[in-house]
């Protein structure tokens, strides 16, 4: 079966051939600038692709869809689905040597729209992400104190005791709500601005502008380290949480499938858009990275390794993550029976 060939003339002209490309990229070669070396273009790409939905997404869907059965619909929609679209942003991108806008103009001007969307989209995921780039910042500047803000109550205003609200739930929900988000009693009231958040964002959005302040002359010197800090944090707290009790049932409950998750469609419905997700598929920076690579880049290979790596990172990641689930689980119940039994023995005495 032959699929009909959609008109779009004049498309020849808008693609260049590989001699054009060569001889733009000799043209271009003092203009147009270039990644310094391989390494800072992969880690790039990892930074990119690898983030909150790693560390943040992914584990909680691996608790949703029955622990480690979660990991083999992701992994073959991964090879399926990720592979392939992420070998074909790399190679549009390095073909066309352009961003998002300009890639999608050449295949068709009237899809100029669709550039400027994925635009838009990573604009907004980018003021997302900057909002917790200042939680962080907010958190890291409030950890210089001994003992830690958010590790005990407050005590209240008379000095009788605990504040009634943090001896209610915990001191962590505490300094969150009300120290760090402040947040108003009702949706109806905004609350006004928290003078600490804005300069923790302004904080931010200063880092990014600094990071971002030569293209990829300044970015790729950054990736050196915000692309491999996250994995020794991963590894400090995996060391960390392997100490604690309970943490190998909760790395246990992780790699123990339930086989009859893979019976259920939304498996792999959240499998395959945890893929889009991780990767970052179709928001134009993969795009815009690949273009500025030599026309001779193995696209292929880098497809490949940057979702290996991926994936290894998602589920390194659930690791840790699970690591301190099982300690908080096992806290938790070792608390709840200790308060049971001293209540039996108050009963009975």
């Amino acid at each position: 079966m032959r699929f009909p060939k959609l008109p779009n003339p004049g498309l020849d002209d808008r693609i260049p051939s590989h001699q054009e490309l060569e001889r733009m990229e000799k043209e271009e070669a003092g203009d147009r600038p270039k990644w310094d070396n391989k390494t800072q273009y992969m880690l790039t790409c990892v930074g990119f692709c690898v983030g909150l939905g790693n560390v943040w997404r992914f584990p909680y869907l691996c608790q949703s869809h029955g622990g480690g059965a979660f990991m083999i619909p992701f992994l073959i929609l991964l090879v399926l689905e990720g592979i392939p679209l992420l070998h074909l942003e790399f190679a549009i991108g390095q073909r066309l040597r352009s961003g998002s806008v300009g890639v999608w103009t050449a295949i068709n001007p009237h899809l100029t729209g669709v550039g400027i969307a994925s635009l838009l989209v990573s604009f907004l995921v980018g003021m997302y992400y900057n909002t917790i780039i200042a939680w962080v910042m907010w958190y890291f500047f409030n950890s210089f104190q001994n003992p830690l803000p958010w590790s005990q109550c407050p005590v209240n205003a008379n000095l009788t005791g605990l504040v009634s609200e943090c001896a209610r739930s915990s001191p962590v929900d505490y300094f969150w709500y009300r120290d760090t988000l402040n947040t108003s009693t009702s949706i109806g009231d905004s609350g006004g601005l928290q003078w600490w958040m804005v300069l923790c964002l302004l904080c931010a959005w200063l880092l990014l502008y600094v990071c971002c302040l030569r293209g990829i002359e300044t970015t790729g010197k950054a990736v050196y380290v915000t692309s491999t800090l996250p994995y020794v944090v991963l590894t400090i707290f995996l060391i960390r949480g392997l100490t604690l009790k309970g943490s190998l049932d909760g790395i246990k409950f992780l790699f123990t499938p339930d086989l009859n998750e893979l019976m259920n469609p939304s498996t792999w419905l959240d499998a395959g858009a945890q893929v889009f997700y991780s990767f970052a598929l179709a928001s134009g920076g993969l795009i815009s990275f690949s273009s500025y690579n030599s026309v001779h880049n193995n696209c292929e290979q880098d497809a490949v390794i940057i979702s290996f790596i991926n994936g290894f990172t998602s589920v390194y990641a659930a690791t840790v993550i699970y690591s301190i689930i099982g300690f908080r689980a096992t806290e938790r119940f070792d608390d709840c029976l200790e308060g049971n039994i001293l209540a039996l023995l108050n009963a009975f005495n």
